[in-house]
C-alpha cells in the first residue's frame, strides 16, 4: 500500500509540474531554450530547431564541414530509416525537413499539417538524434557541394558568384571568410570520421533552442523538448566576432571570367545590427536606395529606368541570402558583424565602368547631402506597410523570433509589427544623422566578375572615362548626366586590385 501511495503521488507531482509548465508558456514566446509562435487556427505545425554553432565553427581546413554534417541529417539515412524510405514516407505527407547553416546559426526546420503531426515528428526528431551517417550519403552529399562550388556557383550564377566573392574578400581571414560549402581543398580533406565528430561535439541540448510555431498544444510541445533533450550535454566554444584590417580606398577582387555581363557588389563593415536603434534608421535609407527588386528604389531608377541597363539595383543593411531567387528576406541569417552592400545585377561588359561611377556617385551625393523630406516620407510609408510581406506565414514569423532571440531584442513575440513601428517613429533628422555615421564612399571593397579582367583593372587604375552608348535616344537631360558621370573620378592604386580567375576563386 506504501508503495502504491509513493507512486500515486509521485505521477501526481510530474502530472502538476507539466500543467503548471504547460500553463505557464500559453500565448508567451518561450523560455531561454524555446521560441514558441502558437497560432490557434493554424491547421500547420512549422518546426524550427537552432542549434548555435555555424559556418564559423568550421575548423581550419575543414571549411564546409558545418553544411555537410548538416545535410547528412536531412538528406541521409537514419538508424531507423534509409533516406529512400524517409522520401516515401515524407511524400504522402507533402512535408520535407531542412537544414539552413549560416555563420553563426544552423537550424534544421520543418512544417507538416497536424493530421500528420506524430508521424512526421517520429521522422524529423529521428533525423537530428539517430543519423546514420552511411558512407554512400557523405559521397552523394559531398559531391552535391563540391559541383555546386565548381560549376553551379562558379559558371551557372554570375550574381550569387559576385556577392560570394565580396563576402570572401571582406572577410578575409576570419571565420566568416569562406562561403557555406567551404573551399574545394577542403571539402575534400573532409572524412566521415570529420563528420561524426562535429556532430557529437556541437549538436548537443546545450546548444539547442527549440523554435515551434502554429497549431500545437502544451502535450505536443512537451513530448518533442522530451525527445529532443536526449540530445547530449555539450556547448559549443564561443567564437570571437570577426576582426578584419580597417579598409583603405577602394579595393577591387575582380573575378575573371568569360561571361556576357558584368556582376557587381560592394560594400564595408557596418557596426549596428538589429539591436540598435540606429539599424532601422539605417534599414529606411537602403530601402529608399535600393530596396531588393522594387522598382521604387533610386538606383533602379538611376541606372535601370532611366538608362535600361540591367534588371535591378540594389542595397543591403544584412545579409540577403539568395537575392537572385528570392523577392522577400529569409530570416535565420543572424549574425554579430554585417556589412552595407550594394549589389548591381549584370551589365553588359562595355558599361560595367559607368555603372560603377553612376553608383558610387549616387551614393556620393547621399552621404554629402542626406536624403531629402520628400524621399524620406515616401520611403517611410512604403516600407512601413512593404514590411508586411516580410513574414507571410507562420514558418518564416517563427524565423523572425529567433533571429529576435539571437539579437535580444524585446518585440513582445512579433518582429515584423516591432520593426514596422520603429521605422513609422523614425524621423529625417535620425536617418540622416545615422546615414553620416555609418556610409561612406571612400573605403570600400568590390567583387566583381568579368571578362577581361586585366582590360578592366588598367580601366580603373588610369581613370578612364567611360562613355555610354545606347541603342535608342535618350533625352537630353539623361546625355547631359552621363557626360558627369562618364569622368566620375575614381581613385584606384594599382596594387588595390586583385585579379583571380574564377577557377581558383574557391579553390583553397
Amino acid at each position: 500500500m506504501k508503495n502504491k501511495l509513493t507512486i500515486l503521488i509521485s505521477s501526481l507531482f510530474i502530472f502538476c509540474a507539466f500543467i503548471m509548465n504547460s500553463c505557464g508558456r500559453i500565448g508567451n514566446t518561450g523560455t531561454d531554450d524555446t521560441v514558441l509562435l502558437p497560432v490557434k487556427d493554424d491547421p500547420t505545425v512549422s518546426f524550427r530547431i537552432w542549434f548555435k554553432f555555424g559556418t564559423q565553427n568550421d575548423p581550419k581546413g575543414k571549411e564546409g564541414l558545418a553544411e555537410l554534417t548538416a545535410r547528412m541529417l536531412v538528406s541521409g539515412s537514419t538508424l531507423v530509416n534509409s533516406y529512400e524510405e524517409i522520401l516515401d514516407k515524407l511524400y504522402p505527407m507533402a512535408s520535407r525537413y531542412d537544414a539552413k547553416v549560416d555563420k553563426e546559426m544552423t537550424v534544421i526546420s520543418g512544417r507538416t499539417h497536424k493530421d500528420n503531426l506524430k508521424d512526421y515528428t517520429a521522422l524529423f526528431t529521428e533525423a537530428i538524434l539517430k543519423p546514420a551517417f552511411k558512407e554512400e550519403d557523405f559521397t552523394r552529399i559531398k559531391e552535391e557541394m563540391l559541383n555546386y562550388l565548381e560549376k553551379e556557383l562558379s559558371y551557372a550564377n554570375d550574381e550569387e558568384l559576385g556577392k560570394a566573392a565580396l563576402y570572401n574578400y571582406v572577410f578575409e581571414g576570419t571565420p566568416y571568410g569562406h562561403v557555406t560549402d567551404g573551399t574545394i581543398e577542403s571539402l575534400k580533406s573532409i572524412t566521415p570520421g570529420d563528420v561524426k565528430q562535429f556532430y557529437k561535439k556541437y549538436f548537443t541540448k546545450d546548444n539547442l533552442v527549440i523554435g515551434i510555431g502554429g497549431g500545437y498544444d502544451d502535450e505536443f510541445l512537451w513530448s518533442l523538448e522530451t525527445e529532443l533533450n536526449k540530445l547530449p550535454a555539450g556547448k559549443a566554444e564561443e567564437v570571437a566576432k570577426p576582426k578584419f584590417e580597417k579598409i583603405n580606398g577602394l579595393n577591387f577582387l575582380l573575378v575573371d571570367k568569360e561571361c556576357d555581363a558584368t556582376a557587381i557588389s560592394f560594400g564595408f563593415p557596418v557596426e549596428f545590427t538589429r539591436s540598435d536603434e540606429d539599424f532601422y534608421a539605417m534599414a529606411l535609407f537602403a530601402s529608399w536606395f535600393g530596396e531588393h527588386r522594387n522598382s521604387s528604389s533610386h538606383l533602379y531608377h538611376v541606372i535601370r529606368e532611366i538608362r535600361g541597363m540591367n534588371y535591378g539595383d540594389y542595397a543591403y543593411v544584412e545579409a540577403f541570402l539568395n537575392g537572385s531567387q528570392l523577392q522577400m528576406p529569409m530570416p535565420n541569417n543572424a549574425r554579430r558583424q554585417q556589412i552595407f552592400e550594394v549589389w548591381l545585377r549584370p551589365v553588359p561588359n562595355s558599361q560595367r565602368h559607368f555603372a560603377l561611377r553612376a553608383a558610387l556617385r549616387e551614393l556620393k551625393m547621399v552621404v554629402d547631402n542626406g536624403m531629402t523630406k520628400e524621399a524620406f516620407e515616401t520611403t517611410k510609408r512604403f516600407l512601413y506597410k512593404y514590411a508586411l510581406n516580410y513574414a507571410p506565414t507562420t514558418s518564416i514569423r517563427l524565423g523572425y523570433q529567433i533571429d529576435s532571440r539571437f539579437y535580444i531584442v524585446e518585440d513582445n513575440g512579433n518582429y515584423i509589427e516591432y520593426f514596422r513601428n520603429k521605422i513609422n517613429s523614425l524621423t529625417l533628422e535620425q536617418v540622416n544623422k545615422a546615414l553620416k555615421k555609418y556610409i561612406q564612399c571612400d573605403n570600400i571593397k568590390f567583387g566583381i566578375v568579368t571578362q577581361d579582367a586585366a582590360k578592366f583593372k588598367d580601366e580603373l587604375v588610369n581613370n578612364t572615362p567611360s562613355p555610354i552608348v545606347y541603342p535608342t535616344p535618350k533625352p537630353q537631360s539623361v546625355m547631359d548626366e552621363d557626360k558627369i558621370i562618364e569622368v566620375f573620378p575614381l581613385k584606384v592604386l594599382p596594387d588595390k586590385v586583385k585579379i583571380v580567375k574564377v577557377a581558383d576563386l574557391f579553390l583553397k
